[in-house]
Formats: structure tokens, C-alpha cells, sequence
């Protein structure tokens, strides 16, 4: 009885094994080429010391849908104005609750409440860039940064489209975006004035009370 000879060592018993199926060749070559494309493509946002780096923070949170990430690159008024926003209001409400008659509460909870029951400033700002569209409106404008004019304490990012954002330096290096201060002072103010009405209100219905 004849027997072959065993292949030679190292050698594969079959050509079967030394092919790698074609799905797995296309695989890698896929992964590598998505790691080559974004190591290629990855840029490291500038400072935010900088009006240039404060604005595409600004762009990435609003791309994103997260506009509560821009508040940190809102001037310090507008910040404040915030934080006013969410102080009058949750004041306010804790009168009307306490204070008016059942049947006067539901439109002013209504509207107080998201603010009065915001966590903070940025929630507060999230909720007035839906409410009004800020957002929206800042996404159909972004793009890449074409130039930055820089004024001392002041400076405007230019954009590729033509389009100024001001911003301003804050006490603490970060540059801030200017562009929605006036409406939330506004809005701080609407707050205080209607904190005042409710104030007089709310001492009439106890005086009614006794």
C-alpha cells in the first residue's frame, strides 16, 4: 500500500488557505480608508481665546443641535440676562401658585414655567433659540471663517458668505457672541416688570383672603 508524502513544512495543506475571502480584503480596505480620511480631515478648533474658535463652537453646538453648548460663547450680558430670565420668572411663579386664584394660574404657569423651571442660564437661552428659531437662523448662515476683524476688546468674525458675527471678550478670555443681547435684556427686563405686577397682585388676593 502506497502513501503520499506529507507537503513540506510551512506549506499549507490546501490553496484554500492562503486566500483571504474577498469580503474581508474589501472590509479592511474600508476601515483603513475611513481612518486614513479622518486623520486626514481631523482639525483641532482654535482656542477659545480666540473670536475665531468661540464662533465654530458656536456652529458645532448649533450643527448639533445642542444650542445650550453656545451659551458659554454669549457675551456676559447676555448671560446675565439669562439667569435674570430664570430668576423673575421662577419668583413670579411661586407667587402665582400661592397666591391667585385657581381659575387666573393656568395661562401664567403656562408661560412662566419652562423658565422658572430651567435648570440654569444656558436652559433658559436653549429654550428662547427654539422657541424663536435662533437656531435655525444661525444654521442657514454658517460657514467656514474668512477673516476676523479684531478691535481690542471687540472683534467680528467674517464668514465665507459674506455674513459679520460680533463678538466680545469677556473677563475671563473667552470671546462672546453679541448678537442675541439686546433680546435677552429684553426679555430680563419683561421678566422684572411683569415680577412686579405679579408682586402687587398676589398681596391684593391675600388682602382678599382675610
Amino acid at each position: 500500500m502506497t502513501t503520499s508524502a506529507p507537503p513540506p513544512a510551512g506549506e499549507p495543506k490546501t490553496k484554500e488557505r492562503r486566500r483571504i475571502p474577498r469580503a474581508v480584503v474589501v472590509l479592511v480596505a474600508l476601515v483603513l480608508a475611513a481612518v486614513v480620511a479622518i486623520v486626514a480631515t481631523h482639525k483641532p478648533f482654535p482656542s477659545d481665546r480666540t473670536p475665531e474658535g468661540a464662533y465654530l463652537r458656536v456652529a458645532h453646538a448649533l450643527t448639533d443641535d445642542r444650542p445650550r453648548e453656545a451659551f458659554a460663547y454669549l457675551e456676559t450680558e447676555a448671560q446675565w440676562a439669562s439667569y435674570t430670565v430664570r430668576e423673575k420668572r421662577k419668583a413670579a411663579l411661586a407667587l402665582v401658585r400661592a397666591s391667585y386664584p385657581e381659575a387666573e394660574r393656568g395661562p401664567l404657569e403656562t408661560s412662566y414655567a419652562p423658565f422658572a423651571d430651567a435648570p440654569d442660564g444656558a436652559d433658559v437661552f436653549a429654550l428662547y433659540a427654539k422657541q424663536r428659531g435662533w437656531d435655525k437662523r444661525l444654521k442657514r448662515d454658517l460657514s467656514g471663517v474668512a477673516e476676523v476683524d479684531l478691535q481690542g476688546e471687540r472683534a467680528s468674525v467674517v464668514t465665507t458668505r459674506g455674513t459679520r458675527y460680533a463678538f466680545r471678550k469677556r473677563d475671563n478670555g473667552i470671546w462672546g457672541l453679541t448678537m442675541f443681547t439686546a433680546d435677552l435684556v429684553a426679555e430680563a427686563e419683561r421678566a422684572t416688570r411683569d415680577l412686579a405686577v405679579v408682586e402687587k397682585a398676589a398681596k391684593d388676593y391675600e388682602q382678599a383672603k382675610k
